[in-house]
């Protein structure tokens, strides 16, 4: 029998998020008073961009990477944030501060196109400015078991429908290919890309490891992830051979490893792809060798 569901994203209870502070617009107000309009153009249409970011050591891992990204995402959008760089990193500590947070705490920072004046999608329509939200949550991650994966038919697409290098609001695809996931008594969707090449899941970056090689998507159809650069780098720098490359379900089905990485889980664990297991279905010895070097960069980045 399997065990229940497990999600990637999965926390320890925290009480404490029960009286968390959240930023909106500006002020610092309570979870329960933290409420945008059925007119923001991030609830209508899902039009807005976003950002997850991890506190160790009351320090933000990788601030300056996750700023280059947001700010490129706010170009390719057209979407003016209405704050500087510095702004945005200030309203980021403040709302940490107001927390109190010091170490395990997880940043979602979101910002939409606000307000329509009319409820259509035409960004004209958004006149007020926008809409910016920092949700910041006590946040130590609980993955009882490796993760099982299901292939699903929805794709990644090109970067003419929509680029899936973008943090969007929009992730609807995302989202059905993880109900299909489920429905098929996994955890997490494996998602491929156009030409049928294994390429990310719905929420996470993906990596196999084939005698002693660590594999990954060439990157063109999938997030350009922080924490799945920051292990290829780690990788190149330690001397463990790292591929960008194609390579389908059936050099995945004979993989000795399978990991995820992101920001909330850094690296977890694939047991199981399509009832096929990998591996002896736990966390193989370069998964292992991977989140120590991890681990040790995180140390460096956030002494």
């Amino acid at each position: 029998m399997q065990e229940d569901h497990v999600s990637t994203h999965q926390a320890e209870e925290d009480a404490r998020n029960e009286q968390i502070l959240i930023y909106l617009n500006g002020k610092i107000v309570p979870k329960a008073e933290a409420v945008v309009s059925v007119y923001d153009s991030g609830f209508m249409l899902g039009d807005g961009i976003w950002e997850g970011l991890r506190l160790y050591n009351n320090t933000w891992a990788f601030l300056d990477d996750h700023m280059d990204r947001l700010f490129e995402a706010s170009l390719a959008v057209d979407l003016d944030i209405g704050m500087t760089r510095e702004q945005v990193i200030s309203a980021l500590l403040e709302t940490q501060n107001a927390n109190r947070m010091t170490h395990d705490a997880h940043a979602r920072l979101m910002i939409t196109r606000g307000l329509k004046v009319r409820p259509f999608q035409h960004p004209s329509l958004s006149q007020t400015g926008p809409t910016v939200a920092i949700i910041m949550e006590h946040s130590k991650p609980s993955i009882p078991r490796p993760i099982r994966l299901a292939t699903v038919p929805h794709q990644r697409g090109l970067p003419m429908t929509q680029d899936p290098k973008l943090n969007s609001h929009s992730k609807l695809n995302c989202i059905l290919a993880c109900i299909a996931a489920e429905k098929a008594g996994a955890d997490e969707a494996l998602m491929l890309d156009v030409h049928g090449f294994v390429n990310t899941t719905n929420a996470c970056n993906f990596f196999i490891v084939r005698k002693g090689e660590v594999w990954t998507s060439t990157g063109d159809y999938c997030m350009n992830g922080i924490t799945r650069q920051k292990v290829i780098d780690l990788c190149r720098s330690n001397g463990i051979p790292v591929h960008e490359r194609n390579y389908s379900l059936v050099d995945t089905y004979g993989a000795d490893e399978a990991f995820l990485t992101g920001t909330f889980g850094a690296q977890t664990p694939v047991g199981d792809i399509d009832g096929r297991q990998i591996g002896d279905g736990q966390m193989g010895p370069m998964t292992k060798k991977i989140r120590a070097l991890y681990k040790e960069l995180i140390e460096r980045e956030c002494a």
